[in-house]
């Protein structure tokens, strides 16, 4: 028989992140610090609108758009968050999550050969979505020194006549660092001079703890050079709602609806009626929810260097990515050892990008209460490096 499988499938690696996690499921008393996922239940309003939508029968599709009133909501959220205007018929999508979003909005504007830049550490499908759309992923690693923020020198340095996208994954996951209005509009003229188009992944827009967001959509000439992804699963604690939505310039938006028609069809539509709720009256969830990662981002940042790990200090997302070179030991070996020995689960920083060598990734979508028990655990198997060592 001949190979049923694609090439191209096969040559993609699996997620450094779930084979951990496939482990912890299995192991008795393990605790986990990796999963970005909010342990808060989704707001109770939004809850309620999504049962009463079931009660009411509204089981139908949706435009392949999405739920008109959604996308209105949509409209008016952006615009007094983000200082984001677009018209919310042509130029506004719901999807299934942001991944799906960052899918279509690759496949939609990529020939084949053409080079999209992929700063990393980052989150791991913009790799491989580039890659099933036949381009041709170009990774600029960031730096610790600067904060994993990517900067202006960086970005000249790896464009190409064949560039033509940048993502730009701003809050990040897995580094927690953010980019100010500043240092955006450092980039905006290189972007606008080499002719390029950029994928803003801003799933994490709400989680910011020093000032607010700025989309680079909303920077002089940006407009219609940008696709922003966002969704509801990180601020409005609804992952398993799986919604999330791609603003783009009309001539863009065309062509992601038409993949979006014969790959998905439309959002679940019970999950649309529930995050027109979200977005009209949970401003008050989401404000305490940010309260309570900030304390928690707080408190592991000081352990974490209390405990003698460099970190710096991440102002978004809710993830810490602290240094662990000093112990001589790859990430792998580091969060291997320290789930066999500790029953503690992080994730790899190479799981986010080679440059993620020597980090980890630890979330603190977790209780204050988790993270102690995590951090005893972390410093316990600390010690026996350190004695190891001496």
């Amino acid at each position: 028989m001949r190979n049923p499988i694609s090439k191209k499938v096969m040559e993609i690696e699996p997620s450094g992140i779930r084979k951990f996690f496939d482990v912890v499921s299995e192991m008795k008393d393990a605790i986990s610090l990796g999963v970005g996922e909010p342990d808060f239940d989704t707001p109770w309003r939004v809850r309620e609108e999504g049962i009463y939508s079931l009660e009411k029968g509204r089981t139908f599709y949706t435009s392949n758009a999405g739920l008109k009133e959604l996308r209105l909501e949509i409209g008016n959220y952006i615009s007094r968050k983000y200082d984001l205007h677009y018209d919310a018929m042509h130029e506004i999508m719901v999807t299934v999550g942001g991944s799906e979003a960052i899918d279509l909005a690759l496949r939609a504007m990529v020939e084949p050969g053409d080079e999209v830049l992929i700063p990393q550490p980052s989150y791991v499908s913009y790799l491989p979505c580039a890659v099933m759309a036949d381009a041709k992923p170009v990774i600029i690693n960031l730096r610790a020194e600067d904060e994993f923020k990517l900067t202006k020198d960086e970005l000249i340095a790896t464009i190409t006549p064949k560039t033509k996208i940048l993502v730009l994954p701003f809050p990040n996951n897995p580094t927690g660092a953010v980019m100010s209005r500043e240092e955006l509009e450092e980039l905006v003229p290189v972007i606008i001079e080499n002719d390029l188009y950029v994928i803003s992944d801003e799933i994490y827009a709400e989680l910011t703890y020093s000032g607010s967001h700025v989309s680079i959509a909303s920077l002089p000439g940006m407009h219609d050079r940008t696709v922003t992804i966002n969704g509801f699963s990180k601020a409005f604690a609804m992952t398993g709602w799986r919604l999330g939505y791609a603003i783009a310039p009309k001539i863009i938006m065309e062509q992601m609806i038409k993949l979006h028609q014969f790959a998905i069809m439309c959002a679940p539509t019970n999950s649309q009626f529930a995050a027109v709720e979200a977005l009209r009256n949970c401003d008050d969830e989401v404000r305490k929810m940010v309260e309570a990662y900030d304390q928690r981002r707080r408190f592991l940042i000081d352990s974490l260097r209390n405990m003698g790990l460099e970190c710096f200090e991440p102002f978004g997302a809710f993830y810490v990515f602290p240094s662990i070179k000093k112990f001589g030991l790859t990430s792998d070996e580091f969060a291997n050892r320290l789930l066999q020995e500790e029953k503690l689960a992080v994730v790899p920083g190479t799981a986010f990008g080679d440059c993620g060598e020597g980090f980890l990734r630890i979330s603190y979508a977790y209780s204050l209460n988790d993270l102690k028990k995590g951090l005893d655990r972390l410093q316990s198997f600390i010690k026996k490096l350190e004695a190891g060592q001496n």
